[in-house]
C-alpha cells in the first residue's frame, strides 16, 4: 500500500509501526499534552516519521475535529504513513491498552467500591479530581479567552448549562454559529486538497456505515438498554469539541438526572478511574456505561455497554480523520473554520466551569435542591447537609497538586492516602 502523501523516504514497516505506536499506548498517561509531547518525541525527534511543520499541521487539523484529539492525532500519523489501514492499527493501538484496563476497574469497582477504606480512598480521589478539572478550565480558558467576545461566550456557555439547563449539543452549535459569523472570509485562495484517493467516497461509506448500522441493529432487535447506551455516545461523538472535560456536564446530566444508571458520586469516580489509566480521557465513557450495565444486568451486560460505548465513541474518530485527512491543509486554513473552532473553545470553558461547579455541589454537600429565582432555578446546597471530610479533602487537594506539579496518577494516590486518614480522624 502507498502512503497517501507522497514522500521521499519509504514508509515505516508494519512491525515498526505497530512497535511504535503500541508503547506509545502504553504510556500515554496524563492527558492530551503528555500524550501529544510523547507522540512529538518518537515520532519527529526518535524516528524522524515526520517532519516538525507535517506534525503541528496535523495536530492543529485534529483540534478542528470533534473527539480526543491525541487518538485522532496518531490515527493521522498512521494514515499519512500507511493510508487506511496504518491509521487503524495506530488508533487502535492508542486506545486498547487503557480500554483493557478500564474494564478491570470496573470489575474492581464493583466488587469492593462499597467498602468503608474504599470509599473514604475515594473521597479523597474525588476532591483531587475536582482540582484536575478546574486546572484544566484554567489552562483552556487562559488559551481561549483573550477577547471581550470569547469572555462573553464563555460566561454563556456557563448560564445556558448552569442556569437555563440548554442541552450541551445545542450550546455548542450556537457557539460555532457565531463564530462563523465573526470572521469575514479569507481573500487569500484556500490550498486545494491533497491526493484525495479514487475510492475515497466509497471509504467514507464504508466507515459511517461501520458505525451506524451496528447501532440501529441494536434497535432493531428490541436491545433498548444497549441502542440508548450506543445512539447517546454516538450524539457525544459529534459534539465533543474541547476534549472530555467540556462534555462530562452533558455526560452526567444525561446518564445521572435523566437515564438514572449512575449516581454523580460514581460519576466523579470514574472520571477519577479513567484519569489512571492511559489513552485518551474519553475512555470515561466506557467506564460509565459498564458500570451502568453491571447495575442493570450484571457482568454480562456490562461487558456489551462497555463495547457498545467505545464503538459508539471511537469508529466516528476514525471516520473523521478518514474522511477528511485529504483536505488538511485546506481546513486547517479555513478563516471561518478557525473562527468557529475559537468560539466553541471558548464556551467550552464555560461548560467546564458548570462542570466544576456540580461536582464541587455534590462533593461538598449531601443534598441539593433546585430553587426558584424569578423566573428560573438553580441548583443550589443544603447548607446543613455539608460534609466535613469532604470539605477538609477539597481545601487539601489544590495544596497537594500545587507540590506534586501536575503529576495527576501521584496526585490521585496520595488523596487516596489522605482520604483514608481524614476520614479515621473525622470519625474517631
Amino acid at each position: 500500500m502507498t502512503t497517501p502523501l507522497a514522500s521521499q523516504t519509504p514508509p515505516p514497516s508494519w512491525w515498526a509501526l505497530f512497535h511504535c505506536f503500541g508503547m506509545i499506548g502504553l504510556l500515554s498517561f496524563g492527558g492530551p499534552a503528555a500524550q501529544i509531547a510523547l507522540m512529538h518525541r518518537e515520532l519527529v525527534d526518535r524516528r524522524d516519521w515526520l517532519e516538525e511543520e507535517a506534525f503541528l499541521r496535523g495536530l492543529s487539523f485534529c483540534m478542528l475535529l470533534p473527539g480526543p484529539e491525541a487518538m485522532q492525532l496518531a490515527t493521522y500519523t498512521g494514515w499519512r504513513m500507511r493510508g487506511v489501514g496504518g491509521g487503524l492499527l495506530a488508533g487502535s493501538l492508542f486506545i486498547l491498552p487503557g480500554a483493557l484496563v478500564i474494564a478491570a476497574l470496573v470489575f474492581l469497582y464493583v466488587s469492593f467500591g462499597t467498602l468503608p477504606a474504599v470509599q473514604s480512598a475515594f473521597l479523597g480521589i474525588k476532591a483531587a479530581v475536582v482540582v484536575i478539572v478546574i486546572q484544566a478550565l484554567w489552562r483552556i480558558s487562559q488559551k481561549a479567552l483573550k477577547t471581550p467576545g470569547a469572555w462573553a461566550l464563555a460566561l454563556g456557555g456557563f448560564v445556558a448549562l448552569f442556569v437555563f439547563d440548554l442541552p450541551f449539543p445545542l450550546v455548542v452549535l450556537l457557539a460555532g454559529g457565531i463564530g462563523l459569523l465573526q470572521r469575514a472570509p479569507s481573500t487569500d485562495p484556500l490550498p486545494s486538497a491533497h491526493h484525495v484517493p479514487a475510492h475515497h467516497g466509497r471509504t467514507i461509506l464504508f466507515w459511517t456505515a461501520l458505525w451506524l448500522l451496528p447501532l440501529l441493529g441494536l434497535s432493531l432487535i428490541g436491545a433498548e438498554f444497549l441502542a440508548t447506551i450506543g445512539w447517546f455516545f454516538a450524539k457525544l461523538a459529534v459534539v465533543t469539541f474541547g476534549g472530555a472535560y467540556a462534555v462530562l456536564a452533558y455526560m452526567t446530566q444525561t446518564v445521572v438526572s435523566d437515564h438514572g444508571w449512575i449516581t454523580t458520586g460514581q460519576m466523579i469516580d470514574a472520571l477519577g478511574l479513567a484519569e489512571t489509566t492511559p489513552g485518551p480521557l474519553v475512555l470515561v465513557t466506557q467506564f460509565v456505561a459498564m458500570l451502568a450495565g453491571s447495575e442493570m444486568g450484571g457482568a454480562k451486560l456490562a461487558i456489551a455497554a462497555g463495547a457498545v460505548a467505545l464503538w459508539a465513541t471511537f469508529v466516528p474518530c476514525f471516520l473523521w480523520i478518514f474522511a477528511t485527512a485529504p483536505y488538511v491543509e485546506r481546513l486547517t486554513a479555513h478563516p471561518r473554520l478557525r473562527s468557529a473552532l475559537a468560539a466553541i473553545t471558548a464556551s467550552v470553558a464555560g461548560m467546564m466551569l458548570n462542570l466544576s461547579v456540580w461536582f464541587l455541589l455534590h462533593l461538598l454537600f449531601q443534598t441539593n435542591t433546585h430553587r426558584d429565582l424569578g423566573p428560573i432555578s438553580v441548583p443550589l446546597p443544603e447548607f446543613g447537609s455539608l460534609d466535613k471530610t469532604a470539605l477538609i479533602l477539597t481545601a487539601l487537594a489544590p495544596v497537594v497538586a500545587a507540590l506534586l506539579r501536575g503529576r495527576i496518577l501521584w496526585l490521585l494516590a496520595t488523596m487516596a492516602c489522605f482520604g483514608l486518614v481524614v476520614a479515621g480522624f473525622t470519625v474517631g
